[in-house]
């Protein structure tokens, strides 16, 4: 039981309980720390707290027109997608451990899957991962359990901020990571050829890319299936409205960012990693996956069909100890992709492609600005070459109340004029027009 001493005989009592004096408590604790007068004001009202932190608030620029991209995405949301994540009987639902009393949420995650596999044209997916970066780090994992083999090659056209996350988690493992760099803006296949050998356990792209390009793998899959090396693509859920699936690239392992399903920035999250692969590879496949089967009345019943955690088998056993289940997260996307359906999900992409190219000419238009790669196809996603430092650009944007893009010169050498630019549905024209003209008046 925990004891609060509140007056001095209550901290006697206690230092008397522990036997110490109060100089020893405090004895690790430097001199010059001790008896400073910290100037706290006095304590203040429950509305005057309010006022404070509502003042502090309004300095945030929460009214900025957002052009910010780079893996996470500034998408409308539907008011039905809250009403229904925030029912009780959701919110508070926890880790399924028990079927019989978990039916709800079982079938929610049940649900969650089976769309991942529709929209990636996948065979199997996992009940969730933390976000789009650790999921790509399992992908990689379980690619290296699947094959037996300890490289992976990597192009640096996937989004950087993954790329950290993999350094940072593989620092202290026996693994060989080869990153190749990219081919005006889509991965260097050339290279990543070249770098196949006996070793290597998978490649790992992205599509779009970090630049916004699109590419088909195909070619690159047939390769490396030839090798026995397993190819890995992250992708952007939204993209797959209109574009070529991984599945049909015959991709072995998938992986992507959920928080375009319905989920805001959030500066940070909570986000949502999802993941999917071939039914053959589903027992290397990390965290849970739900199942659908029968009761001995042959009624419908939903349950934990895989656990392959370290809670749930021996620890050298388990395919990871890090992937929890984003279970409210992936409830969210799965609500996000029902209302939206499968021509809401068209219409979707189609707006974010149709007017990331409207905004493309717009900006290019601006004197001075070019497109920084060649590329014929991009999303919803390009990087544009400014004749001015892009940070300083983005920067005096701001006062204007853009936050135009993402400048480049942060994660790629060489690219200090480069700026990173999304458009998705929610951007008007006359955003997109106001835009250009800022970035004329600031260049």
């Amino acid at each position: 039981m925990a004891f609060i001493a509140n007056t001095p005989q209550q901290q006697k009592q206690m230092l008397d309980e522990i036997g110490l004096s109060m100089d020893q408590l405090f004895a690790d604790i430097p001199k010059e720390l001790l008896g400073r007068d910290f100037d706290l004001p006095a304590g203040k009202s429950e509305f005057e707290v309010r006022n404070i932190l509502a003042e502090l608030a309004g300095k945030n620029h929460i009214d900025l027109t957002c052009f910010l991209g780079g893996g996470f995405y500034d998408h409308f949301i539907p008011a039905a997608v809250y009403s229904t994540v925030s029912r009780s009987e959701f919110y508070t639902a926890y880790t399924p451990y028990q079927p019989e009393i978990s039916q709800g949420t079982l079938q929610a995650i049940f649900e969650y899957q089976s769309a991942i596999c529709r929209l990636t044209q996948m065979e199997a997916a996992n009940a969730s991962l933390y976000d789009g970066g650790t999921a790509l780090y399992e992908a990689m994992m379980m690619a290296m359990r699947i094959t037996g083999r300890g490289k992976i090659i990597i192009d640096d056209s996937v989004n950087p901020i993954y790329r950290v996350m993999i350094h940072s988690y593989t620092k202290n493992l026996n693994i060989e990571l080869d990153e190749t760099k990219n081919n005006e803006g889509l991965a260097n296949k050339e290279q990543i050829l070249d770098a196949l050998d006996d070793n290597t356990a998978a490649v790992i792209v992205q599509n779009p890319n970090f630049f916004g390009c699109i590419e088909d793998f195909a070619d690159l899959a047939q390769a490396a299936h030839s090798k026995g090396v397993l190819l890995i693509v992250s992708c952007y859920p939204i993209s797959l409205g209109i574009l070529k699936t991984p599945g049909e690239m015959d991709a072995d392992i998938v992986t992507g960012e959920g928080q375009c399903l319905g989920m805001p920035m959030s500066f940070g999250g909570p986000y949502l990693g999802f993941m999917a692969t071939k039914k053959k590879y589903v027992r290397k496949m990390p965290g849970r996956i739900v199942g659908r089967t029968k009761d001995d009345q042959n009624r419908d019943g939903f349950v934990l069909t895989l656990q392959a955690r370290e809670q749930h088998i021996r620890r050298d056993k388990a395919t990871s100890n890090i992937c929890s289940n984003e279970a409210l997260c992936a409830l969210t996307a799965l609500v996000y992709m029902s209302l939206l359906g499968k021509e809401g999900l068209k219409e979707t992409a189609q707006l974010c492609a149709d007017k990331a190219s409207y905004a493309w000419k717009k900006l290019t238009a601006v004197k001075g600005v070019k497109p920084r790669f060649n590329a014929k196809w991009f999303f919803n996603e390009f990087v544009l070459d400014l004749p001015a430092n892009a940070a300083d650009v983005a920067g005096k944007l701001i006062e204007r109340g853009f936050a135009a893009g993402f400048p480049l010169s942060r994660y790629y050498e060489g690219m200090e004029n480069a700026l990173l630019v999304a458009v998705t549905e929610k951007r008007t024209k006359q955003q997109i027009g106001m835009l250009a003209e800022s970035l004329e008046a600031v260049l």
